[in-house]
């Protein structure tokens, strides 16, 4: 069962048919409640006119026995108040849902001269279907009639009967009328619900043989409609499927030529195929750039000490140790490297003052002047900030002809850490490259300076997982003026 609806298209298809078939079944229902009712109604109007009709005869002086019953498709009978019959339908072989079940009528008697009528007590039959239509369109007052008067009130009840040897269900009216010689009588009168069950039967074989035929139609519609709809998306499924598979993630997913959701995900599909793409090929660069660095010191290093095996005089300590020491802070960049690219985050709760590191690093560095007039202080690691001071001033140091200004300020919610040398400057093209990994400008290829092209990088990287920013313009003086921006802290938290 979970295999058969493990599908989408299987599960809108149930799910639409379920809903189509309860409303079906609702409407149905109400159509043929009030299909019922109305007919009934009907059926009830009939009964009251025709017994209406007979009390009519009997309030202008007809006696029961000149009555014209003869109507064979509408029972009716005539019973005084101690529930005997006077008249009835002729062929009338059996009643229910009358007064009495009596078919054959007695003679009525005359009430002697200055006789009480005794007071109209009209009795239900007990065979009597107990039918929610049986309305009682009665006050519920016993008011006496005078002479020749009709009551208004009509008094309903579903019952049967046969006629000439034909069984029927009817609908009764009853009807009181005072006359003057035979005092209280009820009239009954009964339509016949054929017409009514005739067509309840026929409205539900109807819905039994359309309903079914109905759902089977909404069913096909909708797994063809969302079998269309889902088209795409097994178009997108095939195809990351294939990009998996050949782990070319130059691929795309095809776009839909619609605005809908489907079209949506294929976009964003493949806007992270291609994030993906370019952070897959940034890390490849990123290896091999790390290789070739990592290269060259080892490579120097292992020659130095081969040479110094062979030949000790000849073994060059100091080139050494400056080899050993360039290739531990390139293995302490690319660690960090790695550690930002991870999601390393700051701690948030740590508060330093930016100024006071400013000075920290500014001191033992030759041709550094620092001016901070006041605290600045920022949220995050103050490893990494200090990191970041340096960096900035080791390659202000390389390329400045002078000296170096270190300035610290605070600018509406932000601390401003500027960093300017007096050397050419970076040109405009170069000034977002600069901060790429591994990239050094032409007149910074050196490798005896101990560069590696990560310092900006790794700068730009901390300040932005700090929530701030790190760019490069020119000094007014002339030469570079990197600018390093961090989110003042708010109060609280702890203090460094």
């Amino acid at each position: 069962m979970r295999r058969l609806f493990g599908s989408v298209r299987a599960r809108a298809t149930l799910a639409a048919t379920l809903v189509v078939a309860v409303a079906l079944v609702a409407a149905g229902a109400a159509v043929l409640l009030s299909l019922r009712s109305n007919l009934i109604g009907q059926a009830a109007t009939q009964a009251e006119r025709t017994a209406r009709s007979v009390a009519t005869d009997l309030s202008i002086g007809t006696t029961t026995g000149k009555l014209d019953l003869d109507e064979d498709e509408e029972p009716v009978q005539v019973v005084d108040d101690n529930g005997t019959l006077l008249a009835a339908t002729k062929d009338l072989q059996h009643i229910s849902g009358t007064a009495t079940g009596a078919v054959k009528p007695k003679p009525a008697k005359t009430p002697a001269p200055g006789a009480t009528t005794p007071p109209a007590n009209p009795a239900t039959a007990d065979d009597s279907d107990d039918d929610p239509d049986d309305a009682q369109e009665s006050d519920g007052g016993e008011d006496s009639l005078d002479a020749g008067e009709i009551d208004d009130r009509t008094t309903f009840s579903n019952g049967s009967a046969t006629i000439d040897k034909e069984t029927s269900d009817y609908r009764f009216a009853a009807v009181k009328v005072e006359t003057k010689t035979q005092g209280t009588l009820t009239v009954y009168a009964g339509a016949p619900l054929s017409a009514e069950q005739s067509a309840v039967r026929t409205a539900l074989s109807v819905m039994l043989i359309g309903f079914p035929l109905l759902l089977a139609v909404v069913a096909a519609v909708t797994w063809l409609v969302t079998r269309r709809a889902l088209r795409p998306v097994e178009g997108i499924r095939g195809e990351m499927a294939a990009i998996t598979a050949s782990e070319d993630l130059a691929r795309r997913v095809p776009v839909p030529d619609t605005h809908d959701e489907v079209a949506r995900l294929a976009r964003t599909t493949n806007e992270t195929l291609a994030a993906l793409e370019t952070s897959v090929e940034r890390q490849r660069r990123f290896v091999a750039d790390a290789s070739h660095e990592l290269r060259s010191p080892i490579a120097s290093l292992r020659t130095q000490l081969e040479v110094g095996a062979a030949h000790p005089e000849l073994l060059d300590v100091e080139g050494a140790v400056e080899d050993t020491v360039r290739l531990q802070r390139l293995a302490a960049d690319l660690l960090l490297l790695a550690r930002l690219d991870a999601g390393e985050r700051p701690v948030a709760d740590a508060r330093f003052d930016l100024a006071a590191l400013a000075r920290e690093e500014a001191e033992g560095r030759d041709g550094v002047t620092v001016e901070a007039p006041q605290a600045a202080r920022v949220a995050g690691s103050r490893g990494q900030v200090a990191r970041v001071l340096a960096n900035l001033l080791d390659n202000a140091r390389r390329h400045t002809r002078s000296t170096v200004a270190l300035t610290v300020r605070c600018e509406g919610e932000w601390a401003v850490a500027g960093v300017a040398d007096d050397g050419d400057g970076v040109p405009a093209g170069d000034r977002e490259r600069i901060f790429e990994r591994f990239v050094r400008l032409d007149e910074a290829r050196a490798r005896d300076d101990g560069g590696a092209g990560l310092g900006l990088a790794i700068a730009r990287d901390v300040a932005v997982r700090h929530g701030g920013t790190l760019t490069v313009r020119d000094a007014p003086a002339g030469g570079a003026l990197f600018e390093l921006r961090l989110p003042l802290a708010r109060s609280g938290g702890s203090g460094a």
